[in-house]
């Protein structure tokens, strides 16, 4: 099976499988490195004298820059194509990676694990690559190609814990950060398959025409694309909260701390297959309904995990429920986008969803170690994660899944 791009090439059509696979294998490249940099916490600030908190803002940083440029990513993506932007994204991905190695000052670390790998995730991240997907394969077949997606990019953070374990016990923290930045020259040539953009407006094709300013005011006119994007602040929030703050708190509940290290490595696991199974029902179900299941789930797995006695079993149900609940939003998320708006901006609008991730990202990491700081432990943020997962699910009840009127009936102006 071939299909053509929307965009005139120079070359023979590339293959849907082979889209498929360099597509995974960008995600999986592009998630993998910015997942296990929390390894390099101690040899890091060991070696240069920091406190734990210069090499957490530097990450935090890292969220922040990666959500507000992922908008312009897509934009450029949508402008320039798919190609140019994730050749270019490997490029400052690799850049930051190597600089980090030499970082001698927290300005320096700021600068190259905040700002160049946040723009290098932005710029080479599975947002892109749902986009190529979502012109590659017909709107049928959509939900499950961004689960495929969403479970490569899972599965980069599975592989690349255990990875750059490895390299750290075998060479140290900056011959590792070479390592994974030499791997970015790879990104560039996997992104020549997912080459092409956007079709261009057809005449007569029964779809008005539309330039991306206009594409941008009619999604943020749209109620449904708003309440899209408040839900995912929420999935943002769980996430980050979680991988920074569960591996203290199962220390704290007086647990061998090596059950928060399998905890999160049992979540990365378990989203590989949530992120599948999420694209399989997403195709076939009510995407708005389902997302409103998934933070229900996580509303309930939450409250039972704070009420259970704990054990290391407790630990692993809880980590292996969140685990199929972790990333399950974003096929259903994505395909939302896709079928209000059509693919044509689906990157530069998907970015605008995916920055409110990243601010609720930023808040779970910074809201956990602050309120734990002045309650002494982390009760509060459990249960404002409770609270935010039933707004997450009232939220996205009354969603409709259906392209907005401009896409059948607006005349272009």
């Amino acid at each position: 099976m071939t299909t053509a791009s929307p965009s005139p090439l120079p070359r023979l059509a590339v293959s849907l499988p082979l889209i498929i696979v360099c597509g995974c294998l960008v995600a999986l490249i592009s998630f993998g490195p910015r997942s296990a940099l929390g390894l390099f916490l101690t040899p890091m600030t060991e070696a240069r004298g920091w406190s734990r908190e210069i090499f957490a803002l530097a990450l935090a940083i890292q969220n922040l820059v990666w959500g507000a440029a992922q908008p312009v990513a897509g934009m450029i993506a949508d402008r320039f194509g798919t190609a140019r932007t994730i050749a270019f994204g490997g490029v400052l991905y690799m850049a930051g990676l190597i600089i980090m190695a030499q970082a001698e000052s927290p300005l320096m670390l700021y600068l190259a694990g905040g700002v160049l790998i946040g723009l290098g995730v932005a710029f080479s991240s599975f947002s892109l690559v749902l986009a190529a997907f979502g012109r590659a394969v017909t709107p049928e077949q959509r939900s499950l190609a961004f689960g495929v997606g969403t479970a490569a990019g899972s599965f980069g953070q599975f592989l690349f814990a255990p990875l750059s374990q490895g390299l750290l016990d075998a060479f140290g923290w900056q011959e590792t950060l070479y390592i994974l930045g030499g791997l970015m020259l790879v990104v560039p040539f996997l992104a020549i398959a997912l080459r092409g953009k956007p079709a261009a407006y057809v005449p007569g094709s029964g779809i008005a025409d539309q330039n991306l300013g206009q594409a941008i005011a009619e999604a943020f006119r749209t109620r449904g694309f708003i309440l899209l994007t408040f839900g995912f602040f929420v999935c943002g929030f769980h996430v980050a909260f979680i991988t920074v703050h569960l591996p203290p708190y199962i220390a704290d509940i007086g647990l061998d701390p090596k059950w928060g290290a399998i905890a999160i490595a049992l979540i990365g696991f378990c989203n590989v297959f949530g992120a599948l199974a999420s694209g399989y029902i997403g195709g076939r179900f009510s995407k708005p309904y389902f997302l409103s299941l998934i933070y229900i789930g996580r509303a309930i797995a939450i409250s039972l995990f704070l009420v259970a006695p704990a054990t290391p079993l407790s630990v692993l149900v809880f980590a292996g429920t969140m685990g199929f609940l972790w990333l399950s939003t974003v096929p259903p998320t994505s395909g939302l986008v896709a079928v209000m708006f059509g693919p044509r901006y689906m990157a530069t609008l998907f970015g605008f969803v995916f920055f409110s991730h990243q601010i609720g990202s930023f808040l779970g990491v910074w809201l956990g170690g602050r309120l734990y700081d002045q309650t002494g432990s982390y009760d509060v943020i459990w249960y404002l994660g409770i609270g935010l997962s039933i707004f997450a699910a009232l939220i996205h009840w009354p969603i409709r899944e259906e392209p907005v009127a401009r896409l059948s009936a607006m005349p272009a102006e």
